[in-house]
């Protein structure tokens, strides 16, 4: 595995975001709100709301000195207030590496020492076999599978729901 680090996003992030992020094999795995193409402005918006929080929740994955992929999570509200979701991109440059799956630990040791949640959750497309063999070997189990119910590219995809609890975790 290649070696990374997570850290927050700096403004100095913004051409190595918009080099790794502007690529359609990447916004074809992930909701609308991650658009192609990946433009300054969006790259921009990202930044400022990536840097706005705290205790932050979203991370540059960054290999050495260049932020090459994202992951975070987003703790939920109302009933769903013990709950957060994992969400998380790589260049397509570091795939095969290990290095989400290692990525994907580290924010699940974050996130349950960080925020007060007992559950995270992540839904990759029924399409993305490599998204959910990552999850798995992080040590997420596959909960649900809903047939047909999101809309990508003019495509119906099933959506998978993986998730970790904080009584299997270890810490």
């Amino acid at each position: 595995m290649q070696l990374f680090t997570l850290r927050k996003w700096q403004l100095s992030d913004l051409d190595s975001l918009m080099k790794h992020a502007d690529n359609r094999k990447i916004a074809d795995r992930l909701t609308d709100q991650f658009p192609h193409p990946y433009t300054r402005e969006s790259g921009e918006g990202f930044l400022k709301m990536a840097m706005a929080k705290d205790p932050p929740n979203v991370f540059a994955i960054d290999v050495e000195g260049e932020a090459v992929g994202c992951i975070g999570i987003f703790p939920q509200e109302d009933i769903h207030r013990l709950n957060a979701e994992m969400g998380y991109w790589l260049s397509e440059s570091y795939w095969g590496r290990g290095i989400m799956t290692a990525a994907i630990r580290r924010m699940v040791d974050y996130g349950f020492s960080t925020f007060d949640i007992i559950r995270i959750y992540a839904r990759p497309f029924g399409t993305n076999l490599a998204s959910q063999r990552v999850l798995e070997k992080a040590g997420f189990t596959c909960e649900a599978r809903f047939e047909k119910v999101l809309i990508k590219n003019g495509e119906l995809l099933d959506e998978i729901v993986y998730g970790i609890r904080r009584a299997t975790h270890n810490l």
